[in-house]
């Protein structure tokens, strides 16, 4: 247990609602979103795919069920999609751009179409764009198409290859500015480990107060949860130290 506010590199967490405010409406949708930042969000989160004809749609696993079957949304026009999937477009013609954006790249090479959409509907939000994908190579690859875009190493501890120092140190050499993993792989060394590399560190799949609170004194940069509610109280409960700002 971190009984003292440990240094963030944030002045305060991102509280993501994870896939909008899924514990208070249909997830990933534009009702869910809107009311993830009502609830006081200061960042959505999502997966991301591209249709047949080029849009970037929300949604979890992929699929679209069809009569008796289920399609990927890979192979299929924007047009034929349920009318609860929206667009990237739609997310911010909707909730506007005042917040921070996790988006997992769920499909190989997506990520330019993903920065497109955001740089034509919503240049402002560039710098607050976080794009996430386990496979640093797939990240390096969109270093050199912006500068203000956010990429995010999303892993597990017991994935880190050579160890938590090497891939910190590595992803700052990269340009990769942040890490994202399971909450119960955190503790306030590994924490403050990537701080020392100038890597934000993200927690995801934190449900409950008992478990945020301990995770935002270890000075973890971002959480991700269903109950925003709970998130956002307790992001209140833990004043955050003063730090200088770096995003």
């Amino acid at each position: 247990m971190v009984q003292q506010r440990l240094p963030s590199l944030l002045p305060e967490p991102i509280g993501f609602g994870h896939r909008g405010a899924r514990a208070h409406a249909r997830e990933n949708t534009l009702d869910a979103f809107a009311l993830g930042l009502k609830l006081g969000a200061t960042g959505l989160e999502s997966d991301v795919w591209v249709t047949a004809d080029g849009v970037a749609v929300l949604d979890h696993d992929g699929m679209v069920k069809r009569g008796l079957r289920k399609r990927p949304i890979t192979e299929m026009r924007r047009d034929e999609l349920p009318e609860h999937i929206p667009s990237l477009g739609e997310l911010v013609d909707r909730c506007g751009s005042g917040y921070h954006l996790s988006l997992d790249l769920k499909q190989p090479g997506i990520g330019p179409r993903v920065i497109d959409t955001v740089r034509e509907a919503a240049p402002d939000l560039l710098p607050r764009l976080w794009l996430c994908h386990p496979g640093v190579g797939e990240l390096v690859e969109l270093r050199p198409l912006d500068d203000d875009v956010k990429l995010v190493n999303s892993t597990r501890l017991n994935r880190l290859e050579h160890g938590p120092e090497r891939r910190a140190a590595n992803l700052a050499e990269l340009g990769i500015d942040a890490v994202n993993m399971h909450h119960t792989d955190w503790n306030g060394g590994l924490v403050t480990l990537f701080h020392r590399f100038e890597r934000i560190a993200f927690a995801w799949d934190l449900q409950f107060e008992h478990l945020l609170r301990p995770l935002i004194r270890m000075g973890i940069d971002g959480v991700f949860s269903d109950h925003v509610d709970v998130m956002v109280d307790a992001i209140a409960a833990e004043p955050p130290d003063p730090t200088p700002v770096r995003f």
